[in-house]
């Protein structure tokens, strides 16, 4: 009879094999993914190169410690938020794939930890602490503490990462986790925007400006890990121990929430198992709770289905957030800067419009459900009517606190009225060149993957959209026109009020002629139309 196996033998070399074994399989699996993660090591390493010299170079700087410190600060909010956009990134990420094994959770916490230390993400966090501890470290005493700052930085990353992934990984194995994939890239593109305004600040105020935000962040782990080294330097021992406490401790309360997540996932039942057992009349009890707003008829329901495509599916759910946020970031942060128009606020209406564009392309494969409702042009024209009001419903109020904030910021209230009349006459035009888009248009939108145009259909989604744009800036043109010669004509500030009752008529029929002459051609074209959304 066998020996049964020590308690005391270590499953950190086994987890660590573990790691090393996906990543050379998944590299086996195609010469393209080969191809990217060879090519993302580089840029990696690349950027590593760069950031370890420039932090080598700010040596002896008075500002480099608020650098460094608030440097290290981002880079932790990154481990943090990385795992949530990617959860697909690592396998190892998602703990429950171990949950039959005969596993305590310190044991696989402590294997766990160290395999994550394999990887392109460390191996960049390591540079950035290594160049930081070489501007910081003025002597023995600051090279000391980094012995321990250093790794210590580097496993609170980790560790942030891993136990943010063990908590939410209910969430991010489901289908809500899924449409927050989708949604990452509007995260990187809104936080592009605020490294580009925070640059551009500091281009103007010059580092100092870091100085009392960084004072803050060197008392919070991470940071305050690198301000022990700082500290140390100086010959503030005490506060560098004080920093380094924090630090540690820090690290200690993750590994326990950590391990903790672990003993929950493994012990306890997940959705697929509990939900089975509630009683039926408990899952849909807010149901029904939209549909008692909206109108009566086809004209709801149409709403009601599309205001659910806009929340449930990720495509369409991307699409919009992603002109919400759009729209608001230009003219708020051209406001903010110094350098922006009023007239900036209308882009939020152009960003939101665009949602009518290849309205049936949206539906994808089951607009043939839809189609088989169609017999008639009126059919076609409450179809579309109510997927304009739908989006109306969100777009119309949106715009106008667009133009209302845009304007408080710049402080420019005299110009309100035209602004919001402009805004609202594009919004028309947009919905009015959409409508009729989407039935001359139409293309489908690939349900899996990143693709929002089915192979083959580019140039045809091309048209739709930039010729559409162009159509609806051509309808806008005579509001345009109007509010540049009462801009320019003497005395017409006076009459400039107008603009907002008459943009708002304008926009109004705009969009009730373009639903009118887009429906028949609906009605006629429901074949053409059904064949071309469900390609692909």
């Amino acid at each position: 009879m066998s020996a049964a196996p020590s308690a005391a033998t270590s499953i950190t070399p086994v987890v660590v094999r573990l790691k090393l074994s996906l990543l050379r399989n998944g590299l086996r699996q195609s010469a393209g993914r080969r191809t990217v993660y060879i090519t993302s090591l580089v840029v990696v390493a690349l950027l590593a190169a760069l950031q370890f010299l420039g932090l080598i170079a700010l040596r002896g700087n008075a500002h480099a410690a608020s650098v460094t410190v608030l440097l290290l600060a981002v880079m932790a909010l990154g481990w943090a938020v990385m795992p949530l956009f990617f959860p697909s990134g690592d396998e190892t990420l998602d703990p429950t794939r171990l949950v039959m094994l005969p596993l305590r959770p310190r044991p696989l916490v402590r294997a766990l930890l160290v395999a994550s230390l394999v990887g392109i993400g460390p191996l960049f966090t390591l540079a950035l602490l290594v160049g930081s501890v070489i501007a910081l470290a003025r002597d023995a005493a600051g090279f000391v503490v980094s012995l321990v700052a250093v790794p210590l930085a580097l496993l609170i990353c980790v560790a942030l990462a891993r136990a943010v992934a063990a908590a939410n990984i209910r969430l991010l194995s489901s289908r809500k986790g899924r449409d927050l994939a989708v949604l990452s890239g509007l995260v990187i593109a809104v936080g592009a925007q605020l490294v580009n305004f925070g640059v551009q600040q500091l281009g103007t105020a010059g580092l100092g400006q870091l100085d009392p935000a960084a004072e803050v962040l060197a008392w919070v782990p991470p940071s305050s890990a690198l301000g022990a080294v700082d500290a140390a330097s100086d010959g503030s021992y005490g506060v560098a121990v004080a920093q380094l406490g924090l630090s540690a401790g820090a690290l200690v309360l993750l590994l326990g929430g950590w391990s903790r997540t672990l003993t929950r996932l493994m012990t306890s039942g997940d959705g697929s198992t509990l939900q089975a057992a509630e009683p039926s009349g408990t899952r849909d009890r807010g149901a029904g709770g939209l549909a008692r707003l909206l109108p009566g008829g086809r004209t709801g329901t149409v709403m009601e289905r599309s205001l659910r495509y806009a929340w449930r599916d990720p495509k369409t759910k991307a699409a919009w957030v992603t002109s919400l946020a759009i729209g608001l970031i230009v003219p708020v942060f051209n406001a903010m800067q110094g350098t922006g128009s009023i007239y900036f606020a209308c882009f939020a209406a152009g960003m939101l419009g665009i949602q009518m564009y290849n309205q049936f392309g949206q539906d994808t494969s089951a607009f043939w459900m839809v189609a088989m409702t169609i017999s008639s042009t009126r059919d076609a024209y409450v179809e579309l009517r109510g997927r304009a009001l739908a989006l109306l419903l969100i777009s119309l109020p949106y715009a106008t606190l667009v133009v209302v904030a845009t304007t408080a910021l710049l402080d420019d209230w005299a110009t309100l009225p035209e602004a919001l009349g402009l805004s609202l006459a594009l919004l028309g035009a947009m919905l009015a060149a959409g409508a009729w888009s989407s039935a001359r248009f139409p293309y489908s939108i690939p349900q899996e993957g990143y693709k929002n145009v089915a192979p083959g259909q580019s140039g045809l989604a091309t048209v739709a959209i930039f010729g559409g744009m162009v159509g609806a800036a051509l309808l806008c043109a005579p509001v345009i026109a109007l509010t540049i010669w009462l801009n320019v004509a003497s005395g017409g500030d006076r009459w400039a009020w107008l603009l907002l009752p008459g943009g708002a008529a304008y926009g109004a029929l705009l969009t009730l002629l373009g639903l009118r002459l887009a429906a028949p051609r609906t009605a006629q074209r429901l074949p053409e139309i059904l064949a071309a959304v469900s390609k692909g």
